[in-house]
């Protein structure tokens, strides 16, 4: 019987977690990924348009600030998206993969246009903007609320149940707008209460978004302590890290899991108020407008910093302004700015696998016993 020891071969790429570099090395990582990315960007527009790369990129700040209007509009944006990611972070540090933001969103801006038909006129401002928050936040809450006691009580797949429930929202709110649709055969609902503004968020001199953006701004320092200096916020890392280490611990993860959700559906809600009341005053099935998904990606290249997570989602907003600006200011086709884009955000995504793990290769030849 032959006794020689088996010799295995190692892999010719292992991955490995990656813990030398510090904060400034990996600010630096990054920095160096958007540099390369617009290097790249640069040789797509000369090579396809023929353009001066630098004035591409011009314009496409411009689109996002080049005058007041435009910075107003870049902010409202920013607004909107920011909460839903705030939003959705608890839930994914938590490791609920908690894909119905775009769900929880419709049915805060459901309940807030319900109450703006049905009350406005009949309650004063003051009375309808609070009972149009509070249901708001009530409907997202219990929108995120179902797939959570599933998971909890139940064990079941949170990532097909959120998704579905996106769906759900949509015909429901389908059925609704051709219920409620003004004028009759319209097939919209129009701007609800037009005539007199019953519901909708006070003006700030005569700007309609400075409020939304100060309740925002509110959200964001809020969540930030909320998360990292709160007993909540301490449980809800334990149990992303770890569910069983959080029942050693006494933690009761059911009951995390739960208030988690409610917690993030409350938000989603709270941004559909804020869309219906403060900056659409309509509603539509894509008034949430994809944000429940960029808000994924916003809270994950944040590594679910909140504070991080501002300076990701103005990124995302300001290439998304610039991205139609050019197809407008040089007559491009519009998915070219979605391109540019894309580079933009490969590479800033890409990057952070590499900031994180860190490459080996076998030499050949080499084996081990």
């Amino acid at each position: 019987m032959d006794k020689t020891p088996k010799i295995k071969k190692e892999p010719l790429i292992k991955l490995s977690k990656r813990e030398d570099l510090d904060r400034q090395q990996r600010y630096l990582y990054r920095a160096l990924a958007i540099i390369a990315a617009l290097l790249v960007d640069g040789i797509i527009i000369t090579a396809l348009v023929h353009m001066n790369p630098l004035d591409i990129y011009g314009t496409m700040f411009m689109g996002a600030f080049g005058t007041s209007r435009k910075v107003m509009v870049t902010l409202k944006e920013l607004a909107v998206l920011l909460v839903i990611s705030i939003a959705l972070t608890p839930a994914f540090k938590m490791k609920f993969w908690n894909l119905g933001g775009e769900g929880q969103v419709l049915m805060g801006a459901w309940a807030t246009a319900a109450c703006m038909l049905y009350l406005g006129g009949r309650l004063p401002t003051g009375i309808l903007i609070p009972v149009m928050f509070i249901a708001a936040i009530a409907a997202g809450a219990i929108w995120a609320m179902i797939p959570a006691i599933f998971k909890a009580k139940w064990g079941t797949n949170e990532t097909l149940f959120t998704l579905m429930m996106n769906y759900v929202a949509i015909q429901l709110i389908s059925y609704f707008i051709i219920k409620w649709e003004v004028p009759k055969g319209s097939g919209h609902v129009g701007i609800i209460n037009q005539t007199g503004k019953e519901g909708w968020l006070p003006y700030i001199g005569t700007n309609s978004y400075l409020l939304v953006i100060g309740f925002v701004l509110l959200v964001t320092i809020v969540m930030h302590i909320y998360l990292n200096y709160s007993k909540h916020g301490y449980e809800v890392s334990v149990v992303g890290e770890s569910p069983r280490t959080a029942s050693y611990v006494g933690i009761k993860v059911d009951r995390v899991i739960v208030r988690t959700l409610v917690l993030s559906g409350a938000l989603c809600g709270f941004a559909g108020w804020m869309m219906v009341s403060g900056t659409d005053h309509t509603i539509t099935t894509s008034l949430a407008g994809g944000n429940g998904f960029t808000g994924i990606m916003v809270a994950w290249l944040a590594q679910f910093n909140v504070l991080v997570m501002s300076l990701c989602a103005l990124l995302i907003v300001v290439l998304g302004q610039g991205a139609g600006e050019i197809a407008t200011s040089f007559g491009l086709n519009e998915a070219f700015g979605d391109i540019l884009t894309g580079v933009i955000l490969f590479f800033i995504i890409g990057v952070e696998f590499f900031i994180n793990y860190r490459i080996h290769v076998r030499k050949s030849g080499k084996e081990e016993a």
